[in-house]
């Protein structure tokens, strides 16, 4: 119903009484919202103060997150748009936008929603904001590979700040699903397999989005997701199913959220995936047991696109209205692009069938993060269209996404001391698509930025002029245009360009080949069962290998790939990942030693695609040794159980050695603090970096525990013939695990520890832990 004129005169002047208000009544039925800006209000009272003027509609209106759907800056369209858009916009039935762009763009939509509806609330702009907005940072899974939070850190906040600008305050980032099979094409957007790590990472990326202060201009609310466990879909196929025990749950899959939470993440997203028999998006134990009540998250909960809308192909509601009965039931705050809650939500309030305080608690919760950005003081604070045009791709943006870059890349094979390239007086044959590629680079989820800016290899490697330099393609990749929403068409047929590619390396000192996935080959929607080299690259690889075995082999790709064969025979490999805009640049100073890499896998390469899922912290089984000389052991029969390159692995051009590997003690009480050290010396002719990792086994657990757990890590720099030493801290909290009820506990007994430069590179010892 509408506002009487009476009632908004008194609600003007009790507002007015309590503090300064920004604006007066305009209109018999109209109020601005800024008048709940004074300043003597908490923002729990402003929020108080709107619902209760609020009708049904307007409150699920909040709840209602509709995608860009016309040039903003251009004439107003038609009544009857598809979905009634425009409509609902004028209305104030929209809570949310997405993938809109631009701070032109944006100021336009927010005007009508601040300044055309009756109660003028601004409206929140949401992004795929995934590793950058113009300027891109590598892929999240090549981040992670730094070990480095701090410039993980930085990444975002470059992200934000050029997202901002372009008048977006809302990321749907990180990503923190943990994941052990490289088939599903989202590996690339996460952290890897490991939760301590991924936890670390997820805080550094919340604060890097949403900064010090959120109010702050060149800060954006970040969203946690997938919530949970859409990164242990079966098979690795998209959008599939998830079946996993409560263990798997609590303690590998809820912690990164859970370290969200504490670095005061403002939205959560659910996801595409069942839990249980229940879609996540549908699941109160998820979002309302554990999220909102144990664990006290004060934001909102977003759907993903149009997940509510899906429960009816997922058999789990019958149409829209039981849909949206059930989402909101279970703590689905907003609606993406589903068109539920904004069709049958106010309806089914009115008859009965969801109580209107669950609208008013999500309501309230979207209402917050709005408060807490500051959009309600300043709706237009991100539109400041000068603003924009001197902020996307500033330098100082590029000099820290190629600072991230570079530490990103992981030297995985470095035989007979092939790299760092000699600077001069050698013929260098460059071959492969992707080393000329300038678009493949940016990896996937770059929609905001723009086609073929990437620095090459090709581009990186002419910066250096004291070597010969000659390229030769020698092979497509894929054919035809790429694009985020299509198919990659693979190239399995064409090898025309053999021969010149292998006369080249004939030619040749050394052979840099770049190969591996097109950046569209990764990412939503892109799951594979092979994970080899896609087309003919393997076959290339090959050949040329016949013709001059001096090969680095430099891998652009944006999942864990199977190169058991290249693993055996190539002297050097480099994995590059996709690097964002600084890629070519990043890969040539590594090549050429002027940055000696430092990366580490945060996840295991499998041999073939048989081993995957494939993960360090395992479980032992009962039977996990062959001590008879037969078959009945936990193994392959036709591969070996190690994964080709494993979790936490990564060479450096010089070398590190491990000694004085000390703990205080062998024997500790509960509430002991366990202090360990070791020293390590560069015992190469480089400077260099290392990532010191500790980890442990609880050799005996009322739940079965891995053979190995991650918990801590220094990333040092050492110089050539320096030794420095590594402390750590082990407690009760460390040593502990979630039961099957989700309760953290910690266990008396017997714990191994264990401190190296990789999961498979370690030293330990024992300890004992009492009552």
């Amino acid at each position: 119903m509408k506002l009487s004129f009476k009632n908004i005169f008194i609600l003007t002047l009790l507002l007015t009484v309590i503090g300064s208000c920004k604006k007066k009544v305009t209109s018999h039925n109209k109020i601005s919202t800024t008048t709940l800006t004074a300043n003597k209000l908490t923002i729990e009272n402003k929020i108080d103060s709107l619902l209760n003027i609020m009708t049904i509609e307007e409150k699920v209106g909040q709840m209602n997150q509709y995608n860009g759907f016309w040039d903003a800056t251009g004439p107003a369209p038609k009544n009857g748009t598809p979905e009634n858009k425009y409509d609902h916009l004028k209305q104030g039935l929209i809570g949310a936008m997405l993938n809109v762009k631009g701070a032109e763009q944006i100021k336009a939509l927010q005007k009508i929603a601040v300044e055309d509806t009756r109660l003028g609330i601004p409206l929140l702009f949401g992004f795929d904001v995934i590793h950058g907005y113009k300027t891109l940072s590598p892929i999240p899974l090549a981040e992670a590979s730094s070990w480095d939070l701090v410039a993980i850190q930085k990444a975002a906040r470059v992200a934000a700040t050029e997202a901002s600008s372009a008048g977006i305050n809302w990321t749907f980032a990180p990503m923190v699903d943990i994941t052990r099979d490289s088939r599903w094409g989202r590996v690339m957007e996460g952290a890897g397999e490991d939760p301590f790590l991924a936890s670390k990472i997820a805080t550094a990326r919340v604060k890097g989005f949403q900064g010090e202060d959120l109010k702050a201009p060149n800060t954006i609310a970040a969203c946690a997701k997938h919530f949970a466990a859409y990164g242990f879909i079966e098979a690795g196929k998209e959008y599939n199913t998830v079946d996993i025990g409560t263990s798997t749950l609590h303690n590998i899959i809820l912690p990164p959220f859970k370290a969200a939470v504490d670095a005061d993440v403002k939205t959560f997203m659910n996801g595409f995936n069942e839990l249980n028999g229940v879609p996540v998006t549908a699941n109160s134990y998820l979002q309302r047991d554990v999220l909102k009540n144990k664990w006290d998250f004060q934001g909102f909960v977003v759907s993903d696109w149009a997940s509510i809308k899906e429960l009816i192909n997922w058999g789990h509601a019958k149409d829209d209205k039981q849909a949206a009965k059930i989402a909101a039931n279970a703590g689905s705050d907003m609606d993406m692009e589903g068109y539920v809650y904004v069709n049958e939500l106010a309806k089914l309030v009115k008859n009965g069938e969801v109580k209107e305080t669950i609208v008013n608690q999500a309501v309230r919760r979207i209402l917050r993060v709005k408060f807490e950005l500051g959009l309600f003081d300043d709706p237009y604070r991100y539109c400041d269209i000068k603003n924009e045009k001197n902020t996307l791709y500033h330098p100082k943006h590029q000099e820290a996404v190629l600072d991230i870059a570079k530490k990103s890349i992981v030297l995985l094979k470095n035989e007979n001391k092939l790299l760092p390239l000699k600077k001069e007086g050698q013929k260098i044959a460059l071959i492969g698509a992707l080393a000329s590629d300038k678009n493949s680079p940016l990896g996937s989820w770059r929609t905001s930025s723009d086609d073929h800016t990437a620095v090459s290899v090709l581009e990186g490697l002419q910066k250096y002029t004291g070597n010969s330099l000659t390229y030769q393609k020698g092979v497509d990749v894929s054919i035809g245009e790429t694009n985020f929403v299509n198919e990659v068409t693979i190239n399995y047929s064409d090898k025309s360009e053999f021969p010149s590619a292998l006369n080249l390396a004939k030619k040749s000192d050394v052979v840099i080949m770049v190969l591996g996935e097109h950046g569209f080959q990764s990412g939503e929607g892109r799951s594979r069962t092979e994970l080899g080299l896609p087309g003919l690259q393997q076959d290339l690889l090959e050949e040329v290998f016949k013709v001059n075995k001096n090969i680095v082999l430099v891998l652009n790709n944006g999942r864990p790939l199977a190169i058991e064969w290249a693993a055996k025979n190539i002297p050097s490999i480099v994995e590059a990942w996709q690097l964002g805009s600084q890629s070519g640049n990043a890969i040539a100073q590594v090549l050429y030693g002027d940055y000696n890499p430092s990366g580490k896998l945060t996840m295991s390469f499998p041999r073939n695609v048989g081993q995957v899922p494939i993960y360090y912290n395992y479980k032992n089984t009962g039977r996990p040794l062959n001590g008879e000389g037969n078959v009945f052991w936990s193994h392959y029969s036709d591969s070996k159980n190690t994964p080709l390159f494993p979790f936490g692995y990564g060479l450096s051009y010089t070398n590190f050695k491990y000694s004085n590997f000390k703990i205080n003690g062998t024997t500790f009480k509960m509430n002991d603090t366990i202090k360990i050290s070791v020293e390590i010396t560069n015992t190469g002719e480089y400077d260099g970096k290392e990532v010191v990792q500790l980890y442990i086994r609880d050799l005996v657990g009322s739940i079965t525990r891995p053979v190995k757990e991650l918990k801590g890590f220094e990333l040092i720099e050492i110089k050539k013939g320096e030794t420095k030493t590594v402390h750590f801290l082990l407690n009760k909290e460390l040593l502990g695990f979630y039961n099957n009820h989700g309760e953290f506990i910690t266990e008396p007994g017997n714990f191994k520890v264990f401190i190296g430069g990789s999961t498979i590179d370690t030293m330990e010892k024992e300890i004992e832990l009492i009552n």
